[in-house]
């Protein structure tokens, strides 16, 4: 299990499902698209619409593509 990331900070939060743990699932908050007091993730960073994400309960660290904002930069080859 990973620590919590040193800049995770409670101000900065996102609601999204976490893929490792899945913590949100029958959750009527979660379900319901409302932002949970209990299944949030730490928003570490973003760029542009790519958002760096931990979840508090499972440590898990992913990037998710929000669909909103410029697009997230492009990979170079």
């Amino acid at each position: 299990m990973l620590p919590i990331d040193p800049s995770a900070d409670i101000g900065r939060r996102a609601w999204v499902p976490c893929p490792h743990c899945q913590d949100h699932q029958e959750c009527d908050a979660c379900a319901a698209g409302r932002d949970c007091a209990d299944h949030w993730r730490y928003l570490l960073s973003n760029q542009g619409r790519l958002l760096h994400l931990q979840c508090p309960n499972c440590t898990h660290v992913w990037s998710w593509d929000s669909g909103f904002g410029a697009q997230p930069p492009t990979p170079h080859h």
